[in-house]
């Protein structure tokens, strides 16, 4: 799959981290013997790493996986990754990773039934934001210019109560790449590439969509309006969006959500986009085989593409 997009700058998400990157430079290796070469790489710390001590989705137990500062079943779960063909500018890379999450205007925290703080005000004064990570990672062009990535991974705004914590995180995950574009936490890169995902959908699913409606419409912003061909053909009958432009393959038979656009790249307008896609070829494509039989090999995410000139 890879192989056939042929991308220079590749974001990974939910791939585990390690200290020292040994698995991402070994997974660089193995697309290396199949002549794809990534020379650069690059990870930070996820969220997932840090355990907190507490009781941070209010359901009365310690130690689970969502009381790390990021979901995680262990140490390094859902990180983020880089591979690159060209440097990555280290020195220049911004992480925004350790912003609490009441520290961003315009934040909106659960709280209980009565107005209080969820799960309670200890927890929510050391909550971190990020579920994974925010990033602003410079790539340095060919031509001598950098291309800052604006990289995260969003928590799914599901599995809690009606507090609706993951659904509130969720949109204020968006909610702060709107406060970095504004200047609010430095100066604004550019050009730039907003890319992750943000487990939201505009139109379908659950979660709090006028953010990410928001954000499609900001002039700042691109949306290359990605499609393809097996999304469209995968379409859910009863879901309002474009089908062609989901990127996620779930069931559709009430045991999930059904198919949903959930991971985005969206260009800075000052970048000159020559095309877009998604990987998601229709079922007698043969193509399709890289995708396995049940179309799952590379899990429900599907790569999302975008061609960007000068």
């Amino acid at each position: 799959m890879l192989a056939n997009v042929a991308a220079d700058i590749v974001v990974l998400t939910d791939f585990d981290w390690d200290q020292d990157l040994v698995a991402l430079q070994a997974f660089a290796d193995l697309l290396r013997e199949r002549s794809i070469d990534y020379p650069h790489i690059f990870s930070l710390r996820p969220n997932s790493v840090l355990a907190t001590g507490l009781d941070m989705d209010g359901n009365g137990w310690l130690g689970e996986a969502r009381d790390r500062q990021g979901y995680g079943r262990f140490a390094g779960d859902n990180g983020m990754a880089i591979l690159s063909r060209w440097p990555i500018a280290v020195a220049g890379v911004r992480d925004f990773s350790d912003v609490l999450w009441q520290d961003l205007p315009g934040a909106t925290l659960p709280v209980w039934p009565d107005g209080t703080a969820f799960p309670s005000e200890v927890a929510a004064s050391v909550q971190r934001l990020s579920s994974s990570g925010h990033w602003v990672v410079p790539v340095q062009l060919p031509d001598g210019t950098e291309l800052s990535l604006l990289v995260w991974a969003a928590t799914p705004p599901v599995f809690d109560g009606p507090e609706d914590r993951n659904g509130l995180r969720n949109r204020d995950e968006l909610l702060m790449w709107q406060h970095l574009l504004d200047g609010g936490m430095g100066p604004a890169p550019e050009p730039f590439v907003l890319i992750g995902n943000a487990n939201l959908d505009p139109a379908d699913g659950d979660g709090l969509r006028r953010e990410m409606i928001n954000l499609l419409a900001d002039a700042r912003l691109v949306d290359t309006l990605p499609h393809s061909e097996g999304a469209t053909r995968a379409a859910d009958a009863n879901h309002r969006g474009d089908p062609g432009l989901d990127t996620a393959d779930w069931t559709g038979d009430g045991a999930g959500p059904g198919n949903l656009r959930v991971s985005y790249i969206l260009p800075d307008a000052a970048l000159d986009v020559v095309g877009a896609g998604v990987f998601w070829p229709a079922p007698e494509d043969p193509l399709a085989d890289l995708l396995g039989p049940d179309g799952l090999a590379a899990g429900p995410h599907h790569l999302v593409w975008v061609d960007i000139g000068r």
